[in-house]
């Protein structure tokens, strides 16, 4: 299954990630820039944030009351779409997801 991330200032990577795998550490593996999981997915440093694109929002879902609250404390400035990626994980309905990273 395919996922895109689009990095501000126009650099994309795409990479085949498997069920079962967050989409930080699919990011991790493929090298994406600001996509740092320095807590290693326990939700508590916000940089792995990323910015569902609007047509994926739908099956990604809403963020969690913690993670919620954990967005709030992001470097770039969060949107009504922004996710941590260490919770989001790669499922068949994702295949082609499109993934935004913003700039510190």
């Amino acid at each position: 299954m395919k996922v895109i991330w689009k990095v501000e200032g126009g650099d994309e990577f795409s990479a085949e990630v498997e069920a079962g795998t967050t989409l930080k550490d699919a990011a991790m593996a493929q090298n994406v820039p600001h996509i740092l999981g320095e807590c290693g997915g326990s939700m508590s440093c916000a940089t792995c944030h990323v910015v569902v694109a609007p047509d994926w929002v739908a099956a990604t879902g809403k963020p969690g009351e913690f993670e919620d609250a954990v967005l709030d404390a992001t470097e770039a400035p969060r949107q009504d779409n922004s996710r941590l990626s260490c919770q989001i994980t790669m499922r068949d309905d994702l295949d082609g997801l499109v993934l935004i990273v913003p700039a510190p």
